[in-house]
Order: C-alpha cells, then structure tokens, then sequence
C-alpha cells in the first residue's frame, strides 16, 4: 500500500511563491509516475502538472511558464515550484503517484494523500 503525504501549503500574497512537497512510501517509487492535482472551492479536481518515471514533465496551460514539478528519487520525494502565484491557484494540492503517463495525458492512480491547502489573497 502506497502512503501519501503532502505538505507546503499556506497563505500567500498574489505574485508569491510555495514550494509543495510530496511523500511517497511503500512502494518503488522510482518507478512511479506522479500528478499532482488540485480542487479549488466548488470545482472538480484538476491535473495541475505530471512528471513520468523518466522525468517527462507535462502541464495544464494555466499553469505553464508559473509551476515546475520535479522529483528527487533519493528521498522519494516530489516537488511542486509554484511561482507568480494567483487568486485562481487558491485550491487544496493532491500528490498523485503510480498513474500511468503517456503522451498528451496523465491518467490518476488511486493513491491519494490529504491535500494541502493553498491560499492565494491579499
């Protein structure tokens, strides 16, 4: 069973940044493609950024150019960069990892941690 933690989430002003953290246990993580996802109020959750095993990185166009998703496979540990940050970015930020990777698409696993909340506000 795959455990999963997020954490870095907190109030920030708007042009602002947050680094997310995410931590994966009990599976091989480097083998792992990983999503990061968010739910913003009253809306579905959303992709937000996907890194495959290889280090293949894919983004939702609201986010290009602002987020940077990387992993270190050391610690088995994924990292969400969030920079110029917006009141649109405010949402609870989910670490998905083991969905599966392929071009134009990530698709969720069902490994899911408890989120941690973003607050973008002035």
């Amino acid at each position: 069973q795959v455990q999963v933690a997020e954490c870095g989430g907190r109030m920030v002003q708007p042009g602002g940044s947050l680094r997310l953290s995410c931590a994966a246990t009990g599976g091989m993580f480097s083998l792992y493609h990983i999503g990061w996802y968010r739910q913003g109020p009253g809306m579905q959750r959303e992709l937000v950024a996907a890194i495959s095993n290889d280090g293949s990185t894919k983004y939702t166009d609201s986010v290009k150019g602002r987020f940077t998703i990387s992993r270190d496979n050391v610690k088995n540990l994924v990292f969400l960069q969030m920079n110029s940050l917006q009141p649109d970015d405010t949402a609870v930020y989910y670490c998905n990892p083991g969905g599966m990777y392929n071009i134009g698409t990530y698709t969720q696993s069902t490994y899911w941690g408890q989120g941690t909340q973003v607050n973008v506000s002035s």
